[in-house]
């Protein structure tokens, strides 16, 4: 793998470790450049999405020298261990780092942080390519059953597989970014595309057989989210036409042509907070959804509290028009209610889930949770007293936070953005998961250390039953359901990992794929591309 952001930016640090901290403080530990090379691509690819680049935090507090020189290297090394109760990971415990490695790490943090590079439309430009020119790819599927086909993430590996969701064979692996955080489909299906951390874009053509990479991108050095162009209605149909992904770093979104990546604007995201009008540099793209009412992605600028809803529909002329929405600091993922037309994100380090009407273009609600909640794009079902719901996992305490969502109806309309329902978890967790044809609702456990080999399974007709737990032998992360909403397909995070198949119905293991590395995010291709979660 070659050097990525870090070696970029220590190249650019003159001096390593001669700020000038209190003397109060521990002293700034000595670093070799080519340590801080390995340190810098190492804090990239477990810290910087909590952190940031700059340290300045979000999801995960500050930690920049002036922070963690107040800490001793015994101190940090063992938070970079084992983990903490907030809801970080033990890196080191879970086998992620070495023990070397979280020495490394402690000393890294505690020097100044290195002045990132840019990465504008140049570069960007220069990136770009097209495999499969859109003339010579077909013009109508050769793969029976493709909608049911899984995107699978090789998170460590840096690859993308797909499988068929109905025979369970991997039908082809694919060189993806580093560390994709999460793929999306075209509106029609057609194209399935991953974002990888290190900004780069993959496009892969699911008609073609065998399954082809067709076109890539670098949109800059961090990247966590992706979308296509979704809206067809009175003001065109733009289905296929477009895709946008939001980056860390440089903090800017760029809006690519659907069907090749060929660039087409970089718009910057650096801002000003909604509630103090400090202005941040580091003001990154967080999630990203495609407006089912309006030629519109909705994006979240997490620092800045501020959810941007950015129309397309005039790209053509080299014009976005942005609207602004003012909601709570560290907005982080989310996802639809049921009917598709409210936005619900956590802003996670304020424990609140704010809710976006993107019809009337205006926040709705801001939601008291519990402690930073982390709900993927969250789960939506009818629970059988308050009607429909939507709900979040807590990276930062066991609990599964259930929001009344209809606010237009007489019956249930009293509980329209209200935590309604609640159930406890005995793990911290990162992602819950149900299907409209499903009865169960599952939340993995994966932030605690003694319970993520669990999924906890809930029933949502029966929401007062005590929970099931299915145990695993490897960490578990991330559920997703097939297109029938019959089966759900898990995770086991681990180098040498693997996917499981669970019968919904009973809760039985039907099936296991193996040959993985370290497989993380699955997703169906029929879900996706009409958002059902």
């Amino acid at each position: 793998m070659t050097k990525r952001i870090f070696s970029l930016m220590v190249s650019m640090l003159v001096v390593v470790g001669t700020v000038g901290y209190s003397a109060a403080l521990e002293s700034v530990p000595k670093l070799s450049k080519g340590d801080m090379v390995k340190a810098g691509d190492l804090y990239f690819d477990r810290c910087s999405g909590c952190h940031g680049a700059l340290r300045q935090g979000a999801t995960g507090p500050n930690i920049a020298p002036e922070k963690t020189l107040k800490k001793t290297l015994k101190k940090l090394e063992g938070i970079i261990y084992n983990g903490t109760d907030g809801g970080m990971p033990g890196w080191g415990k879970a086998g992620f780092m070495t023990k070397a490695e979280t020495t490394l790490m402690a000393k890294f943090i505690q020097n100044t942080p290195p002045e990132p590079p840019q990465w504008g439309m140049k570069e960007i430009k220069k990136s770009w390519k097209v495999h499969v020119p859109v003339a010579d790819r077909p013009k109508k599927s050769q793969n029976k059953g493709w909608e049911n086909f899984f995107g699978v993430i090789q998170r460590d590996a840096g690859k993308v597989s797909i499988i068929d969701g109905d025979s369970k064979k991997i039908l082809v692996t694919l060189d993806s970014g580093f560390a994709v955080h999460i793929l999306r489909t075209s509106a029609s299906g057609r194209y399935m595309y991953s974002i990888g951390r290190d900004g780069k874009v993959t496009m892969m053509d699911l008609w073609s057989n065998p399954i082809k990479l067709v076109a890539e991108l670098k949109t800059g050095i961090d990247a966590r989210s992706i979308d296509t162009s979704k809206y067809k209605g009175k003001k065109g149909n733009f289905m296929d036409k477009y895709a946008i992904v939001g980056n860390y770093w440089p903090p800017h979104y760029v809006i690519m042509r659907g069907d090749t990546l060929e660039p087409m604007k970089v718009v910057s995201s650096a801002s000003y907070t909604y509630d103090t009008n400090k202005f941040m540099q580091e003001t990154r793209v967080a999630a990203i959804v495609a407006s089912h009412h309006a030629p519109e992605w909705v994006l979240t600028y997490k620092e800045a509290g501020i959810v941007n809803l950015v129309d397309y529909s005039k790209i053509e002329e080299g014009t976005v028009i942005e609207t602004k929405i003012n909601a709570e600091r560290f907005l982080h993922d989310g996802g639809w209610d049921s009917t598709k037309r409210y936005f619900l994100v956590a802003a996670n380090m304020r424990d609140t889930i704010s809710v976006i009407d993107t019809v009337d273009r205006k926040l709705v609600a801001n939601i008291e949770v519990g402690t930073k909640p982390h709900p993927g794009r969250g789960a939506n079902w009818k629970d059988p007293e308050f009607g429909p719901v939507w709900a979040t996992v807590h990276l930062g305490e066991g609990l599964v936070s259930i929001i009344g969502t209809d606010p237009k109806s007489r019956k249930y309309k009293k509980n329209a953005w209200k935590v309604v329902r609640e159930w406890k978890l005995d793990g911290n967790s990162l992602f819950v998961k149900t299907h409209p044809k499903s009865n169960h609702v599952y939340c993995d456990n994966t932030i605690n250390p003694n319970k993520n080999k669990v999924i906890t399974v809930f029933n949502s007709k029966k929401p007062n039953d005590p929970p099931v737990e299915l145990t695993f032998e490897k960490v578990v992360v991330h559920m997703e359901y097939n297109k029938k909403g019959d089966e759900v397909w898990v995770s086991l995070w681990d180098k040498e990992g693997e996917l499981v198949v669970i019968d919904d119905k009973t809760l039985k293991i039907k099936a296991r794929i193996k040959g993985l590395v370290s497989p993380t995010g699955k997703f169906n291709v029929y879900n996706t591309t009409h958002d059902v979660y």
